[in-house]
């Protein structure tokens, strides 16, 4: 196995995708390491839980810095310093440019609460109830200029149950995010990926037997 792959999780606030990528970081023959942990919000709660965890931190704050590639060059600069392979979003509730995205292409990758390409954007748990779906889920994928939209490296599902609404489906997604999470970027860090157009590739026969997953309800 290649040696590990330092990473920057991006956050906003408390951060569990953050923790649940730390926690796994913690296995031993996991193929990557969180370095850094950077938030473009002061005082932000996942800083102190990866703080607590022995994983440096610091914030790059958008605000008063004139204009978004103002932020993004200091922010490119923050993660480059520490020698970062990788870049993780965890609930960064920021756009970035494709001057940002170009400059970590096939380096960034994000999660959102749906089964993309469907229900981008917000509110995907109130509007995949709306839609009467009988499937939610989570996907994880490569970053790209359009929101919400890049090569899918894996995704879960979850039932959707009659007595739903969307803080309830909304907790059973957010189990699925801490486990397709984790797998996504051991897989990116393992280098068992190939991206081809909008399709993830690995290699690896019957690979989508892990990278699509169904989670039923217990």
């Amino acid at each position: 196995m290649t040696s590990r792959k330092r990473v920057a999780v991006l956050i906003s606030g408390r951060g569990s995708n953050m923790t649940a990528l730390i926690e796994a970081a913690r296995a031993d023959g996991y193929p990557a390491e969180i370095a850094l942990v950077v938030s473009n919000v002061p005082g932000a709660g996942g800083l102190e839980k990866a703080a607590s965890e022995g994983i440096e931190t610091t914030t790059v704050d958008h605000r008063g810095r004139g204009s978004r590639q103002a932020f993004e060059e200091e922010l490119d600069r923050t993660i480059r310093a520490k020698d970062i392979d990788l870049i993780c979003l965890a609930g960064f509730m920021r756009i970035l440019t494709p001057w940002f995205i170009e400059r970590w292409h096939d380096r960034i990758l994000n999660i959102h609460p749906a089964l993309l390409p469907s229900f981008k954007g917000l509110d995907t748990h109130a509007r995949a109830l709306a839609e009467g779906c009988l499937i939610h889920g989570a996907t994880v994928h490569f970053v790209r200029s359009e929101m919400d939209a890049g090569p899918i490296i894996v995704q879960g599902a979850v039932p959707v149950m009659d007595g739903d609404d969307a803080v309830t489906l909304a907790a059973r997604v957010l189990t699925v995010e801490h486990k397709i999470y984790p797998q996504a970027l051991a897989l990116v860090a393992s280098e068992r990926t190939s991206v081809e157009g909008m399709r993830v590739r690995t290699g690896v026969e019957g690979s989508n037997d892990f990278r699509s997953l169904i989670v039923p309800e217990n």
